[in-house]
């Protein structure tokens, strides 16, 4: 049993290792999209290679993150996430030091290799090595400080792009990795799930991968109207299906298709697709149109954004209470609404807007939304599974959002209008981003339909729980940790990806 206390040294240590570790994910995906003007005129890039060098990340990053916990429980949480630690500092220097548009989207593809090995092996170190009852209060911590993570990396990320220049929010990378493998190889215990001894899920991981690369190749090129772009779409779609029948087949499927047998699963999942499509798209191209079109410098624009993580990370505890208290189907109606009320209210973000008069109100709206929502869906996923698969519902949630942000980045220029050239245009970009904003809005109201339609309050009344309560990041939901039952009958916390190796 993991005996380590969070007052002790060695508990210190360890939840620094984690933060650190997690802390480079999260920071990474924030901060990018403040760059992208800058790399987008210092590499001569079209939009196309811009929306990329976002895409090119989420798509390794959501089809592996499942995958990348069942190794940590095979080979070795700890071993699994320093390996993860140092293959993304390794390709954070290559994105650095890239020079040219294709070698930037290359690194940035590993980089999200890097991302699925740690992302979920942080928290499964957590889970791993605290004593019981340090444990919760240790994965508040742990979500607090990658909250205070998120809510700085738009400035950070706009402080390094108006400085030492757009590599170096990638660069950044490299000494904190540098601080944390040393760190987590001398202070972290080792440890395993002793039941992961099924196979691999190799074959599901990458034909997911490669539905969605070859989608979003299909969505972002579809412009040229090529036999290739179309061969490409369809080949997508078909990786698709053979993915969903690999996991039907399969003896341990990554994301098992009976989780979907549960309607309010199903229900929280299609909320979520929705919600974080719209997200995803627009932090895509708000902060483009803020430097774009309104002419902020990326310091500006990053710190603009502060809004709306400034209010999930005070609010988020206190939302999942209420969501407790009432039900999720009201915030899961409601909350999707005021997103796209925010949305809505960005369409008074243009040449000469004004922060106070209109930047700011809609990003306070678009962030009362998105604190109403975000705990409550949470808790929705986690109560609609059994208690044993808490963990794995989580991951699946979690790889969804992704999908759904990604999905976003590369439809969206292409249902509005933008040009290759759009972010040189600021006329032309602020139309389509008028578009775009109205289109976001119309799927969060459709997430509020399908919440209104669908989720009920959770029949059991000792369902799971979220523990991360503090929440911070705007990109995807939290990550959860997989309880089994303990020796004793009790709940024995296991991380993310438990048994499904």
């Amino acid at each position: 049993m993991p005996d380590v206390r969070l007052a002790s040294p060695q508990g210190k240590w360890i939840l620094l290792t984690t933060v650190l570790g997690s802390g480079m994910a999260l920071l990474d995906s924030t901060v990018v999209n403040v760059a992208l003007p800058r790399i987008g005129r210092d590499l001569g890039a079209d939009l196309a290679a811009l929306q990329w060098t976002v895409n090119a990340y989420m798509v390794t990053l959501a089809g592996l993150i499942l995958l990348g916990g069942a190794l940590g429980d095979r080979f070795g949480r700890r071993k699994v996430f320093v390996t993860g630690v140092l293959w993304f500092a390794a390709a954070s220097l290559l994105c650095g030091l890239a020079p040219n548009a294709g070698m930037l989207i290359a690194a940035r593809a590993l980089q999200g290799v890097g991302g699925a090995l740690l992302t979920p092996g942080s928290l499964a170190l957590i889970q791993a090595s605290f004593h019981a009852d340090d444990r919760g209060r240790a994965v508040g911590l742990w979500s607090g400080f990658g909250g205070v993570g998120a809510a700085v990396g738009p400035f950070l990320g706009g402080w390094l792009v108006d400085g030492p220049g757009w590599r170096w929010v990638f660069l950044i990378n490299v000494p904190l990795a540098l601080l944390c493998a040393p760190i987590a190889v001398r202070h972290v215990p080792e440890s395993s799930g002793g039941g992961a001894h099924g196979r691999f899920d190799v074959l599901g991981a990458a034909l997911g991968a490669l539905a969605l690369a070859l989608v979003t190749y299909a969505l972002i090129e579809a412009g040229e109207g090529s036999v290739v772009v179309a061969v490409a779409g369809a080949a997508g779609l078909a990786a698709a299906v053979a993915f969903v029948h690999v996991e039907r087949r399969g003896p341990d499927p990554m994301m098992p298709p009976d989780l979907f047998t549960s309607r309010q699963f199903t229900a929280a999942n299609l909320v979520t697709l929705c919600v974080y499509a719209a997200f995803g798209g627009f932090f895509f191209l708000a902060t483009l149109q803020l430097q774009v079109v309104v002419g902020y410098s990326a310091l500006a624009a990053g710190t603009a954004l502060l809004p709306t993580t400034a209010l999930m990370l005070l609010l988020s505890a206190r939302s999942g209470e209420l969501g407790d208290r009432i039900g999720p189907r009201l915030p899961l109606t409601v909350g999707p609404l005021l997103c796209a009320a925010g949305m809505l209210l960005m369409l008074r973000v243009g040449p000469g807007a004004s922060y106070p008069a209109d930047v700011l109100p809609a990003l306070l709206v678009l962030g009362l939304g998105m604190v109403t929502l975000v705990a409550p869906l949470t808790a929705t996923v986690l109560a609609s599974v059994a208690t044993a698969r808490a963990g794995l519902a989580s991951g699946t949630n979690n790889a969804a959002a992704r999908a759904a942000g990604l999905v976003a980045v590369a439809a969206l220029p292409l249902l509005t209008g933008m040009g290759p050239e759009a972010y040189r245009e600021p006329d032309a970009f602020d139309d389509a981003f008028g578009r775009a904003m109205v289109l976001c809005a119309g799927v969060l109201v459709v997430g509020a339909a399908v919440a209104f339609a669908t989720v009920r309050r959770p029949a059991a009344p000792d369902c799971r729980r979220p523990e991360c309560r503090t929440h911070g990041s705007v990109a995807v939901p939290p990550l959860e940790a997989e309880t089994g039952r303990g020796p004793d009958g009790g709940a024995a916390p296991r991380p993310p990806g438990t048994g499904r190796g």
